[in-house]
């Protein structure tokens, strides 16, 4: 199964609490960015270029506990730019787990080996590691030769010292249906604990060139959502039937709220028309309704994780044979 029985049943228990207390809007997932540094440039990715002249700040300790606090999310996705290379990620990460929150820590792989020692096996605990393609194409996206080797080496060694690991896979203009197929076949016999898989955000800051519109995006993943029941992954089948244009979902932007060196971004992970000061302010002053399909031409052809998710989820909430599925899929 993708996730831990634990982390499974406290985020029913929170999402249940903020439906009985009638919240319409509360967050699923914080992305927290304790520092915007990378040691690589890949080719798709928004964040370097966008805050690259603030590359070098980073969120103490403190901030980053407080961000945690403050939007009480039951899954923080620790991510930046590269986290290891934060001088306080072994207690931040052991903070958030006293916490009892689920951390994904998002990771390209290439220190991850080196810090296993840092780190425990938990059940809240899941290491993501990005892979974009087989070793030729991952590396060419990454900008470096052998970047894919040594993520496929972190990977297996993790698993062997007994911790969750995620993949996170993205797709892009260039990217080969068969090959994805091929790396998903063959992180399923590591075996992976997940597979999260999305296309890419078409960010301003990049070669626009790069990026699928929605149109051709369900065109792929056909093929790819066809392995269910052969790779596991940890999208819900409701979000993979989203991928493949078989379901609609309207995202909700603030179900991922984003805090980084900068404040809070407005309105989402991959927007930012503005950085607030508090969790409160951005839920408080940002006009939900004016993002999403059909309302924000930049959100046109987004189909990530980030809102959809939780939109998959409301989904099921509201149908019981979506509901039964989720729970079948969850408990796989």
């Amino acid at each position: 199964m993708p996730f831990s029985r634990q982390l499974l049943w406290s985020l029913a228990k929170y999402t249940l609490a903020n439906k009985i207390r009638g919240r319409r809007r509360f967050p699923f997932v914080l992305m927290l960015e304790p520092t915007l540094r990378c040691n690589l440039a890949c080719a798709g990715c928004g964040r370097i270029r966008e805050l690259q002249a603030c590359s070098d700040h980073s969120l103490t300790l403190a901030e980053c506990l407080a961000a945690v606090d403050e939007t009480g999310a039951p899954i923080i996705s620790v991510t930046g730019g590269e986290p290891l290379l934060h001088p306080d990620i072994v207690p931040l990460i052991q903070q958030i787990l006293a916490r009892k929150r689920g951390v994904t820590l998002c990771t390209n792989g290439l220190l991850l080996k080196g810090a296993l020692d840092n780190f425990s096996p938990s059940p809240y605990l899941s290491f993501v590691v990005h892979l974009d393609g087989l070793a030729q194409t991952h590396d060419g996206y990454a900008g470096r030769e052998g970047v894919f080797a040594t993520a496929i080496e972190a990977i297996t060694a993790a698993k062997r010292r007994g911790f969750r690991v995620m993949v996170n896979t993205t797709l892009y203009k260039t990217t080969e249906v068969a090959e994805v197929v091929q790396l998903l076949e063959l992180l399923a016999q590591i075996p992976v604990d997940g597979i999260m898989i999305a296309p890419a955000f078409g960010f301003q800051a990049v070669e626009a060139d790069l990026f699928l519109t929605r149109a051709e995006a369900i065109a792929r993943f056909g093929p790819i959502a066809d392995l269910q029941g052969r790779v596991p992954f940890a999208d819900t089948p409701l979000y993979l039937d989203f991928l493949t244009g078989e379901r609609q979902l309207a995202c909700l932007p603030w179900s991922t709220p984003t805090r980084n060196p900068r404040g809070w971004r407005q309105p989402c992970y991959l927007l930012a028309d503005a950085y607030l000061p508090t969790f409160q302010a951005l839920m408080e002053e940002t006009d939900w309704d004016a993002y999403g399909t059909g309302n924000d031409p930049r959100c046109a052809n987004c189909m990530v994780h980030s809102g959809h998710d939780a939109a998959a989820m409301n989904a099921a909430l509201r149908s019981f044979p979506d509901l039964w599925r989720l729970i079948k899929w969850a408990l796989s």
